[in-house]
């Protein structure tokens, strides 16, 4: 018998033990693929509803600091800036405190809200942000 006659015959049986398994490569790797980049996707909304979170809380300190404005005022408009930027549902517990930093009277606007940890929603009042503003004398 021919040796490479033999290597012929075995060739057919060997290409159709592995016909079929570029598509179960196909969909595991894309499945890894889909789940990492849904990952990132999930980490950059987190980050998204950090920042805007932590910048509403500025802006409301800030204007709760005007001369004409109140503590009161500065939790509405923190409250109001989540709400556009957001949905209300972030913005559920905002509240004021006058602190003083390094001898300078300061306004306080904390943050509690939900954690994004599927999309926008997640465990209520695990992310906490500060925003501060120095009180004109």
């Amino acid at each position: 018998m021919n040796p490479a006659g033999s290597a012929r015959a075995r060739a057919p049986s060997a290409a159709r033990a592995e016909r079929g398994s570029a598509v179960v490569d196909f969909v595991l790797v894309g499945a890894l693929l889909t789940l990492f980049f849904l990952g990132i996707v999930q980490l950059a909304l987190v980050l998204h509803v950090r920042n805007t979170l932590i910048d509403a809380a500025a802006s409301g300190a800030r204007y709760g600091t005007l001369a004409d404005r109140t503590a009161a005022d500065a939790r509405e408009r923190t409250t109001q800036l989540i709400g556009v930027a957001l949905t209300p549902e972030f913005a559920r517990d905002v509240s004021t405190t006058e602190t003083s930093y390094a001898g300078i009277r300061t306004l306080e606007v904390t943050v509690r809200a939900p954690l994004p940890v599927i999309g926008l929603i997640g465990p209520r009042a695990l992310l906490e942000v500060k925003g501060h503003a120095a009180i004109q004398p």
